[in-house]
């Protein structure tokens, strides 16, 4: 009988196929033609049945498939160990986000991509999933580098670098699918970030989409406690539910991390038939914890491992990956054995291909199945020697002992990108020179912010940059009541337009700068009428070095202002800001809008009860210009005396100069 012609036949090799049945063939060999495996199995049987065109001996090494990595953002190469040991809030939005918005760019995105595939590549890696922005740049430097992947292109609720809205990140993942499916290594996708970075609509609009175009759906869920903590506090319910609620279930969903879920929401992803992504590096670097995988296996939901990002890993390697995967599995269940080394091999494979919905074209070494193979050497030293009497061993071997640089050969779509250790699609030093000219460029822009409070406020996005002044005087008072009282007694002079009641918190964060900045974090409480808090706004004030000038009679013209809206949490900016100092001051505002001639002011009239100060009352309002400074400064010593105050008394620090 004629023998079969054939491109490749791979012998001498210890053929692990991570097939249903966990197959291997210690004497074996593999045929590849074109871009598919025809055959598996002993090397005698294949050789007397394929004519190859190259025979390629393997030198007794394992020949497996390659590594999947389940999810990861391959152009943050480029913002590897940029900021380190930060909690996830304070590394994503303080450092991650205001850098891409300053450096993102296609170019940015196809020379990160390209050392990821590199790096990748050389650990043994034939498949990964990525979310970024500008997905199609990663699309085109992956199949150039001939690497297969799932890209996902992101949508969030926010301007992002590719996107000014999100409904043009959507318009750009619907051109990016409509260009890339069908691809011969490229899963076009798409990606709504998270629940807290996407609306209802977002959810809803990007599930269509993936079911319009059947590809898969890429997100975050349930990374960390926080996350779930907010859910629960802000939407009414855990993530899971509420992303079933906006049909994200009805797509092929990618669900990365997956670390705080319980039991039900683990059934609702399976019986959706959602895959998991476990990141262990990112997850215990970060601190977001330990997912429950164990169960999660149990339950029958497909985990794959992934590295997440090279900015918050901080690397690719998927040896190291599965090894820590097998290790704190064991610690979070008190069990060793809680996944032993087949089935964690099996995760960074086939159950990772499936958790990607790509199951049926790669993850194993089976006829029909793409040829996305690599080739490992266990005889280094550090994985000698061997044991043959268990044929669980060599699996052993591969998830606790073995290195990405053990990994000598990697075939993917039946072509070489790895041969001999050297890498044949990417020139790695010409990569490596750009992307250390990357690195100066953010350096030089994050040395210049750090020196300077307002950009990093400005950097985290939010701040209404407009340089702001205020006229002011105050005034010591014994109580509140007379104030008030002539307040309202002279309504033809003095136009009360609105009161409002609140409980003020404010913390000062101090700067050891050149420009004596502070920064003010306040918590406003609103009060009603019976006493009761009906809304908490938190807001943050730039204070910048003082510019005063003093009018007659005290009236004080204030340093500059910007003003930005404070979203995180408190110990969110005292991480992020690093103050040399703080200090705070709780008061009991009654705050009153005024019109007088033509004029708005607003009246505060305080009781200062951390540290105790006493009552004031105190006259301010906003001005652009000398002129208009002048006219509302006499304006303010006016009010002062239809108040019952004496000119004599008034005083025109800052609460904070006063009591600190």
């Amino acid at each position: 009988m004629d023998k079969i012609t054939i491109d490749y036949l791979l012998t001498n090799a210890h053929v692990l196929t991570m097939d249903k049945d966990l197959s291997q063939y210690p004497s074996g060999a593999v045929a590849v033609k074109d871009d598919a495996i025809v055959a598996v199995g002993d090397e005698r049987a294949l050789k007397e049945k394929f004519n190859p065109v190259e025979t390629i001996d393997c030198r007794g090494k394992v020949l497996m498939p390659g590594l999947v990595n389940t999810h990861t953002h391959v152009p943050m190469t480029l913002l590897r160990g940029l900021a380190d040991d930060l909690r996830l809030d304070v590394w994503l939005m303080g450092y991650m986000m205001p850098v891409e918005r300053e450096f993102v760019s296609p170019e940015f995105v196809r020379l990160g991509t390209s050392l990821a595939c590199a790096e990748m590549i050389r650990s043994g890696v034939t498949t990964f999933a990525d979310m970024y922005y500008f997905e199609d740049h990663v699309a085109r430097a992956t199949a150039d580098a001939g690497m297969r992947a799932l890209c996902a292109q992101s949508v969030m609720k926010f301007p992002t670098p590719d996107s000014a809205s999100f409904e043009e990140g959507l318009a750009y993942a619907r051109n990016f699918i409509q260009e890339w499916k069908g691809h011969p290594l490229i899963v076009p996708s798409v990606a709504p970030h998270a629940v807290y970075t996407c609306t209802e609509e977002i959810l809803r609009a990007t599930s269509a989409l993936a079911v319009e175009f059947d590809v898969p759906l890429h997100t975050h869920i349930a990374e960390t406690a926080l996350e779930q903590e907010n859910s629960r506090k802000d939407l009414g319910m855990p993530v899971v539910p509420y992303m079933k609620k906006q049909t994200i279930f009805e797509a092929k969903v990618l669900a990365a991390h997956c670390v705080h879920v319980d039991e039900g929401e683990m059934r609702t992803m399976l019986h959706a038939g959602a895959g998991v992504a476990h990141n262990p590096s990112s997850n215990l670097k970060l601190a977001s914890g330990i997912a429950p995988v164990r169960r999660m296996l149990e339950v029958g939901l497909n985990v794959g491992i992934g590295t997440d990002g090279p900015a918050s890993n901080n690397d690719l390697d998927m040896f190291e990956e599965i090894r820590l995967a097998a290790l704190i599995s064991k610690v979070a269940t008190n069990d060793p054995t809680t996944l032993p080394a087949p089935l964690v091999l099996l995760m960074a494979t086939r159950m990772g291909a499936n958790a990607m919905h790509i199951g049926d074209i790669t993850g194993s070494l089976e006829p029909g199945k793409r040829a996305d193979l690599i080739v490992v050497d266990t005889n280094p030293v550090h994985n000698a020697p061997r044991f043959e009497r268990d044929p669980n061993g060599v699996y052993a071997q591969l998830v606790y002992a073995a290195k990405a640089t053990d990994v000598t050969d990697v075939m993917i779509n039946g072509k070489f990108v790895l041969r001999s250790k050297e890498l044949l699609t990417l020139d790695e030093q010409e990569l490596l020179k750009q992307g250390q000219e990357y690195a100066r460029k953010i350096d030089t822009f994050l040395i210049k912010r750090e020196k300077s409070v307002y950009a990093k406020l400005i950097a985290i996005g939010g701040a209404i940059e407009e340089e702001s002044f205020e006229v002011q005087a105050k005034v010591k008072v014994a109580d509140r009541q007379p104030v008030i009282d002539a307040l309202l007694a002279k309504p033809e002079i003095i136009k009360v337009i609105r009161k409002r009641h609140y409980r003020e918190y404010d913390t000062y964060f101090l700067f050891d700068n050149e420009e004596k900045e502070k920064l003010r974090y306040r918590e406003d409480h609103f009060i009603n009428d019976q006493g009761e808090i009906t809304n908490v706004r938190s807001r943050l004030t730039h204070i910048g070095q003082a510019r005063e000038h003093k009018y007659p009679n005290q009236v004080l013209l204030s340093r500059s202002r910007f003003f930005a809206p404070a979203t995180q949490s408190l110990r969110f900016y005292r991480e992020y800001f690093k103050p040399a100092a703080e200090h705070e001051i709780e008061k009991d505002r009654l705050r009153y809008l005024v019109e007088y001639k033509k004029t708005e002011f607003f009246i505060n009239l305080d009781e200062i009860l951390k540290p105790a100060g006493g009552k004031f009352a105190e006259i301010k309002s906003r001005t652009w210009s000398q002129k208009d400074a002048e006219v509302k400064s006499r304006l303010i010593s006016e009010l002062l005396l239809e108040l019952g105050l004496s000119l004599d008394d008034v005083v025109s620090e800052d609460y904070f100069e006063m009591l600190t």
